[in-house]
């Protein structure tokens, strides 16, 4: 009878850890988790950016896109280099260049994003204004959030092509 339930208890323990792995996996942070949003809009950045961030001004040619950078490691150490030019090309849901590593902390590493979020992506790494398809975009993984910008997602959707792109603060 003991071994019986000796064997009934290890089962368990291993019933137990097969169903906490497989809860793991599917368990990740992502972009809305904690977020403040506004859906009443969807012509406007879904995310509300951060009161008293930084506010900054990115320069695609003669187009100006106004944005605010949060208080993350990531956006504080993009702020010390400003101003700053990024080269960025247009993709079918952002504007993206590869960047200059960016120290940050990992538990603020998420999947997805949302429309309008400027993103650092630690896995290349690539500095991203996501405009479009935030709800397909939990598939991707290795995103920071480091701000939003500020102005209708049209602005920047309505640019096509490669830019130096000039960030720098807004006085």
């Amino acid at each position: 009878m003991k071994r019986f339930f000796n064997i009934l208890l290890v089962s368990l323990l291993v019933l137990s850890l097969a169903l906490t792995a497989a809860m793991a996996e599917g368990d990740h942070r992502v972009a809305k988790d904690g977020a403040q949003m506004q859906t009443e809009d969807p012509t406007m950045p879904t995310r509300i950016h951060m009161e008293g961030g930084t506010k900054i001004l990115l320069h695609f040619g003669d187009t100006v896109i106004p944005g605010v950078l949060n208080d993350s490691e990531t956006a504080q150490a993009l702020i010390a280099k400003l101003p700053y030019t990024q080269h960025m090309s247009r993709y079918s849901h952002d504007f993206c260049g590869v960047t200059e590593d960016l120290p940050y902390n990992a538990d603020e590493e998420h999947y997805g994003w949302l429309n309008g979020d400027i993103d650092y992506a630690t896995d290349a790494p690539y500095f991203t204004i996501l405009f479009e398809d935030q709800d397909k975009s939990e598939i991707y993984g290795n995103q920071v959030n480091i701000g939003v910008i500020t102005c209708p997602l049209a602005d920047i959707a309505a640019l096509d092509g490669s830019y130096d792109v000039v960030i720098e603060l807004d006085q």
